[in-house]
């Protein structure tokens, strides 16, 4: 079973090679991919690896968490799928974690439209306008 590390604090400009020296110096196995800006191009300071086995992951974590790396210290650590993580703020005396996002009630995709519905993301303007109508009736 394949575990995916996040690998964060990369120099923005990095000799992937070297990288990948630092990787197989651990062990085989490991296959690393930097996220890169869209419009620039340059990496965005993290990327993610994968490694064949739970057992390879914790040797890469414990000999390169905290390695200096082109000036940088790296930062690896298990990625967590987007709908588990969680953020605990930090420096404003937070209880505890939080959702990263906020959760919005958004229709993304319908198999079935129905046509009698109001569109989702005019749902609440419908609202405000249609109380709007109500309050500009007049008494016969």
């Amino acid at each position: 079973m394949s575990v995916r590390l996040y690998v964060g604090n990369l120099p923005q400009t990095f000799d992937a090679k070297e990288l990948e020296a630092l990787f197989t110096g651990v062990g085989e196995g490991v296959r690393f991919k930097a996220v890169h800006d869209r419009e620039t191009g340059s990496c965005r300071g993290f990327g993610f690896a994968n490694v064949d086995d739970q057992a390879m992951a914790e040797a890469v974590m414990t000999q390169l968490n905290g390695h200096d790396f082109g000036g940088n210290t790296l930062r690896i650590e298990i990625s967590e799928r987007k709908e588990t993580r969680t953020a605990t703020p930090v420096g404003r005396g937070g209880s505890g974690p939080t959702p990263l996002q906020k959760t919005v009630n958004k229709v993304v995709h319908a198999d079935q439209v129905n046509s009698e519905a109001p569109d989702p993301r005019w749902a609440g303007e419908l609202g405000k306008l249609k109380q709007l109508l109500d309050n500009q009736k007049a008494p016969v």
